[in-house]
């Protein structure tokens, strides 16, 4: 729920009660399964016969979003998106989340509600509901987001079940992201240079406005999905994670590595190249996940059907290394690249 802060400041002439009052407005009042909303020391939700799934992310100005590359309202859907893909990966179906911000006093209030508009899209899409959060002061603008997913018993998925012989897939495209960072860095307002080209704009939406695979987890682990994880990070680094936690090697072949449409072109543009930028770019937020080889094609049909969504198989899991066949067939250790926050 949203709580009072003892260190609340007025922003742009509005006090602090009068602040929530208006988010209050934005956030869940009649939601499925919320029995007490935003309006007392805490919100009560009813989540069923299901498992509930907790996740929590940080979005801290200067290390994931700079003010000048990105608006308010692309910046919650994006807050809420990164949070209900962590959802995804195990296969839950988002249900509650509570949003907890660190802002400047002197932060325009008008601000925070674009902020807050952007993340009731996002909810709106993904079936979330907004139950709370609390506000503070803060040096840079932080968001925190905790969400709550429910998943039945048993069907939770988790990085640590792969076993060797198990296929790897990936849904979607990568590389898309990463390119639109460079393009946020480089050039954020040359619209006659690569940000002026459709898959530059592409590239520039996939950073700001990430998907979360809601459907698609849930499709994977009904086929029976061995370990799943969301590319947040970069497919090297987030494969190597799932192997680790599994206590499995890998073997992925670059060729069938899908990249988004016009990476190449766009990469070359920036003077970068595509294949790291797919491999370690990061903020793809595509899932990658393990399934018995034999229901690899069923689970991609199901994809295409119901969501439109590819799903490419990509290597295979081993008792061995993690490792890259290039295209010329040689084979060499795939390099732990992508984002790390202590690295």
């Amino acid at each position: 729920m949203v709580k009072r802060s003892a260190e609340g400041n007025p922003m742009s002439q509005l006090s602090e009660d009068e602040l929530l009052r208006a988010i209050r407005k934005v956030v869940a009042e009649d939601a499925p399964g919320v029995v007490i909303p935003v309006g007392d020391d805490a919100a009560v939700v009813d989540p069923g016969r299901a498992l509930s799934v907790l996740t929590a992310d940080l979005l801290i100005e200067g290390v994931h979003f700079d003010l000048d590359a990105t608006s308010a309202h692309d910046l919650g859907y994006k807050a809420v998106a990164v949070n209900v893909s962590d959802l995804a990966a195990m296969g839950a179906a988002p249900r509650f989340a509570l949003v907890s911000l660190g802002l400047q006093p002197d932060v325009d209030a008008a601000w925070v509600m674009d902020l807050y508009g952007g993340m009731r899209e996002a909810a709106g899409e993904y079936g979330l509901a907004l139950v709370g959060g609390d506000l503070s002061r803060a040096k840079e603008r932080v968001i925190g987001v905790t969400a709550v997913g429910a998943v039945a018993k048993g069907k939770a998925v988790t990085r640590s079940g792969a076993r060797p012989g198990d296929a790897i897939v990936v849904t979607g495209a990568l590389g898309a992201a990463a390119a639109g960072l460079l393009l946020a860095k480089r050039a954020p307002h040359d619209v006659r240079g690569p940000l002026g080209t459709d898959e530059g704009k592409e590239a520039v939406r996939a950073l700001l406005r990430p998907h979360a695979r809601v459907g698609e987890g849930e499709t994977l682990a009904q086929a029976g999905a061995t370990a799943m994880i969301d590319l947040s990070d970069g497919l090297a680094i987030d494969l190597h994670r799932l192997c680790e936690e599994s206590g499995t090697g890998a073997r992925v072949r670059l060729a069938d590595v899908p990249l988004a449409t016009g990476l190449e072109g766009l990469a070359a543009a920036l003077e970068a190249e595509a294949w790291p930028l797919a491999l370690g770019g990061g903020e793809d937020y595509e899932l990658l996940a393990t399934l018995s080889p034999e229901v690899v094609e069923p689970t991609r049909q199901k994809l295409r059907d119901r969501f439109g969504t590819p799903l490419t198989r990509i290597g295979e899991i081993t008792d061995a290394d993690v490792v890259a066949v290039g295209p010329d067939g040689l084979e060499q250790p795939l390099e732990r690249a992508g984002w790390e926050h202590f690295g």
